[in-house]
């Protein structure tokens, strides 16, 4: 019913993960403990969050390891313990190497793993974690670098965008989650260090922390309980803290929604593109800009294209969206229409951008048919210089652009 009524879903780039994330089981340890160690589960090494690929062939595939060639850099389980025994034998003085669950593959079911919660649940264990060489684990992470590169595999470079859809959408999840948590080792709200729980998709402020104490630091590459104090004494207390109670947003990852737009003119024959000065000489794209608190996605849209353009829009309809870890959007992509008396390009609100025209959809669908690269990419073979220019197809500025320009999302006749 939905798809006869709107259309196709667009899945952008980044999207489409097929691992089910059952994220209702982050919190059980005894779960993880038996993901980690499964004969079916994965692990996708990321330095300086960059995944490690195999390139070998036609496209780019995540390089993925076992239990066994990571064993050396995360201990032998670091999931052993519930949370709140972490809590209570917290030792900041410990490196812990980052951890992320990714999800399980439902698609393997004969050899992956069973596990038998409120409901069974069947399927091929996945986890990212950060081998980046430092604390601890650096000469172990160096080892091991050594090794994956050995065998021919090698961690990516730059902006990771050649990756087959599937691959990356899981990467676009190991990547955000594994930002967040070497960006966020302090709580914001009383500024002592946190405790990365949840598989990776919480940081707790716990209320004690041996390393209060005047006892030897802990060594190893995990939490190591079994070599801290029984119990921990007074002294390890910390000073209270706001985020201990209740849900709070510290704790959790940041996702930062931003629009992303395409404007058709009030005739419904031209778009809207402009440039900034990086761009690459005769290449433009939609608008964007983040969303503000307490705005609507359509009150960001017509907000960002006033401020950017000087165009005043009208209806905003929703397109469709793409999650961008870079490091953590969510691009809400939406089209606009601009009313008849406020079509005129005015940059002197905002110095954002360098440039904006209104393009005909004829020149729009020349340049998508020759004309479309990445910002550090050569331009196609076909492109003739001094022609417009504009984003790959895994951006989801090109989906947007030509569901306007060819696929008839404004007009509802398709123009290919």
């Amino acid at each position: 019913m939905l798809s006869r009524k709107f259309g196709k879903e667009t899945a952008n780039y980044f999207s489409g993960s097929p691992l089910n994330r059952v994220g209702f089981l982050r919190g059980d340890h005894q779960f993880l403990t038996q993901a980690l160690k499964h004969p079916s589960t994965s692990f996708l090494l990321c330095n300086e969050l960059q995944p490690l690929v195999n390139s070998s062939q036609a496209s780019d595939r995540l390089a993925w390891l076992k239990f066994a060639d990571i064993k050396r850099v995360v201990g032998e389980n670091p999931y052993k313990s519930s949370e709140e025994e972490m809590l209570n034998m917290y030792d900041s003085r410990s490196y812990v190497p980052q951890l992320i669950f990714l999800g399980i593959d439902e698609k393997r079911k004969e050899d992956g793993l069973r596990y038998q919660g409120k409901n069974v649940y069947t399927g091929a264990p996945h986890f990212a974690v950060d081998v980046t060489p430092k604390a601890s684990v650096k000469e172990e992470c160096e080892k091991l670098i050594k090794d994956v590169q050995g065998r021919g595999l090698d961690f990516a470079k730059g902006r990771v965008m050649g990756l087959i859809a599937s691959d990356a959408a899981i990467y676009a999840e190991a990547r955000q989650l594994l930002d967040w948590n070497a960006r966020n080792p302090f709580c914001a709200q009383c500024g002592q260090p946190t405790l990365s729980v949840n598989g990776g998709f919480k940081r707790t402020c716990p209320p004690k922390d041996l390393a209060r104490t005047n006892s030897k630091s802990s060594s190893g590459v995990t939490n190591a309980l079994s070599n801290v104090p029984e119990g921990p004494t007074d002294e390890t207390a910390r000073p209270p803290c706001a985020t201990r109670k209740g849900v709070s947003n510290l704790s959790f990852p940041r996702t930062d929604p931003t629009v992303i737009m395409a404007v058709v003119n009030h005739a419904g024959d031209k778009i809207l593109l402009g440039r900034s000065k990086r761009f690459p000489p005769y290449w433009y794209s939609t608008l964007a800009g983040f969303a503000e608190p307490a705005e609507s996605i359509e009150e960001a849209v017509r907000r960002e294209v006033y401020e950017e353009s000087g165009i005043l829009v009208g209806r905003v309809v929703i397109h469709s969206t793409q999650p961008w870890p870079y490091p953590a959007n969510l691009m809400i992509g939406a089209v606009g229409q601009s009313i008849p008396e406020g079509e005129v390009i005015d940059l002197g609100n905002d110095p954002e951008l360098e440039d904006a025209k209104w393009y005909s959809f004829e020149e729009v669908r020349e340049a998508l048919r020759v004309g479309t690269s990445g910002i550090g990419e050569e331009a196609g073979k076909d492109w003739k210089e001094g022609g417009l220019r504009l984003p790959p197809h895994t951006a989801i500025a090109n989906q947007i652009i030509t569901s306007v320009v060819c696929n008839g999302f404004v007009s509802g006749v398709p123009k290919m």
